[in-house]
Order: C-alpha cells, then sequence, then structure tokens
C-alpha cells in the first residue's frame, strides 16, 4: 500500500509513532545525508529491523509497486513512477517551494513555520496541498529545537493520511494560489557564511538557523575559517566610521562585531577541526 521514503530526524519520529499501521506500509527506503552531522540513517534502520518492516538504501532500492509513496525530510525526486507521490513539505505552501524552506523561514524571522502534505507534481512543490499545519516560533529560535517541534506536525498529518487510507476516503488537494507563490533557494557551502552587512538580528537568526545538525555559521578571519555556535546582540553605539567585520570592544564574555546594523557578541570561535580558536592577545581582527 505505501512506500515511506525517509531522512533525518522527521522521518524517524514519524516512522517510530506509526507502528501500529505496519500493516499499511510495504518498505522504507532511507538514505545518507552528507550535509547534516546525523541524518538518523542508523536510527531508521534499526526501527525497521525491530519491527520487520523491509527497507533499502535508495542506491539498491527496487521498483516500487505501492499504491503510495510517500516521502518526509527526503531530498530527491522520486522515482517511483507507478505510484501515487505524496510529499511532506517543510513550510506553508505556496510560500517557499523549493529548498531548506525551514531555514530561510527562520533567518526571515517569520512568525509561524509549518508542515504541508501535498500531491507530487511535475515541478517541484506545486502540487494540490492535501493539509497543512503551523506553529508559532519565539526568538532566538535554534534549528535542532524547531526541527524537534515541528515534527509532531509531520505525525500529525501522516496520521491524518493513514486514517483517510484505512477508511477508504479519497485523497483530494487543493490547488495552489499561484500568486502566493515564493522560493527558497539551494542551499550549498557558501551559504553558511556571515554577511556582516545584515544587520545583528538577522545575522543571530542565521547563526541558530544553521547550527546543529547542519555544519554552523562561518565566517574568515584573514584566510581562516572560524564556525561561530552561539551569539548574542548587543546595544549599538554610534559610529562614525562604521566597517562591518571589524571588533570595536574586547570584552570578558567575548568580541563584539560590527554588523551593517547594530552590534553583536562572539564568546567562542572554532575551527574546522571544532578546536577553540585562541583571540586572547588579539584586538585588530576583522571577519570577513
Amino acid at each position: 500500500m505505501i512506500r515511506l521514503r525517509l531522512l533525518g530526524y522527521k522521518g524517524y519520529f514519524v516512522l517510530s509513532n506509526i507502528l501500529r499501521y505496519s500493516a499499511f506500509i510495504d518498505d522504507v527506503v532511507i538514505a545518507c545525508d552528507k550535509n547534516v552531522q546525523d541524518d538518523y540513517y542508523e536510527e531508521i534502520k534499526r526501527l525497521c529491523i525491530d519491527n520487520n518492516i523491509s527497507y533499502y538504501d535508495r542506491t539498491n532500492e527496487p521498483e516500487c509497486n505501492s499504491v503510495y509513496s510517500i516521502a518526509i525530510g527526503w531530498r530527491w525526486l522520486s522515482s517511483d513512477k507507478n505510484a501515487r507521490i505524496i510529499v511532506f513539505h517543510d513550510s506553508l505552501l505556496p510560500r517557499y517551494r523549493g529548498f531548506n524552506p525551514l531555514v530561510t523561514a527562520l533567518i526571515n524571522g517569520d512568525s509561524y513555520v509549518g508542515v504541508t502534505c501535498l500531491l507530487g507534481s511535475g515541478e517541484y512543490d506545486r502540487g494540490a496541498i492535501i493539509s497543512q499545519r503551523r506553529m508559532k516560533v519565539d526568538y532566538p529560535a535554534k534549528i535542532q529545537n524547531i526541527i524537534e517541534n515541528i515534527s509532531p506536525l509531520y505525525l500529525d498529518l501522516m496520521i491524518d493520511f493513514l486514517n483517510k487510507i484505512e477508511k477508504k476516503q479519497p485523497i483530494r488537494g487543493e490547488e495552489q494560489d499561484e500568486q502566493l507563490a515564493t522560493y527558497s533557494l539551494w542551499r550549498d557551502q557558501s551559504d553558511y557564511y556571515i554577511d556582516w552587512a545584515w544587520d545583528a538580528d538577522k545575522i543571530k537568526r542565521h547563526i541558530d538557523a544553521v547550527g546543529y545538525p547542519y555544519a554552523g555559521a562561518k565566517t574568515l578571519l584573514d584566510d581562516q575559517e572560524l564556525i561561530i555556535k552561539e551569539a548574542s546582540i548587543v546595544d549599538d553605539v554610534k559610529i562614525e566610521n562604521r566597517k562591518i567585520g571589524k571588533i570595536i570592544f574586547k570584552r570578558e564574555n567575548g568580541l563584539v562585531i560590527v554588523c551593517g546594523k547594530g552590534l553583536l557578541l562572539v564568546k567562542d570561535f572554532y575551527t574546522s577541526n571544532n578546536e577553540l580558536f585562541n583571540y586572547e592577545n588579539k584586538f585588530r581582527l576583522k571577519f570577513r
């Protein structure tokens, strides 16, 4: 009846809470994701083994014979041509079609984020909307906490879908309003870097949005890459010759960095080897 394509914590969370519906699950396809520090590959695999659910890695999956192919947290286009594709997307569509919408929403400072269950279509995230759930965001908001808090919304939508199948109800969706559509572009390593021309509030949101399980917010000092995991906003001062990225104050609890608007306090900087960067005897530093 159902093939599940699961990736990450959200996929793991949903599967671990729908085991009572296991009779509907034909198999599970899992994958490794090099873009995050923990892709929950092994946890999903163990869950399948412990509950006698067939599973396959996406590199050797068989042809799909299920009625539905459901993607949760999935980063790739589905190859299940014979099944009806159902997608769970990390945004309140039609806003943020595309890639890493949750990260983009948090960087933008959205008051609400959510999940959309939609029918697959020829163009990504343009299918008819089956159902949606949303939740309020209180800032500062770290991505890991938001992922954990939004996962029950995925489960909610999934149980609604499974109940419809169980009751043999039709799966229908409502067409999206194209005039309200926006897009979130794909991200690569360059998108981890802080733009010090941003205001301090946006930089703080960026740091929190690309932290664990992602690689973390990055900046350059000369040619050395440094990672910032925590930061706080401090009161701005009038700077007659404002230059973004420069240190203006060195305090006991960290360095105060000039932003396009506002100031940001950072205590710890980490190297690419996750070692603390020592700035004890340094002051005239400029990040870029």
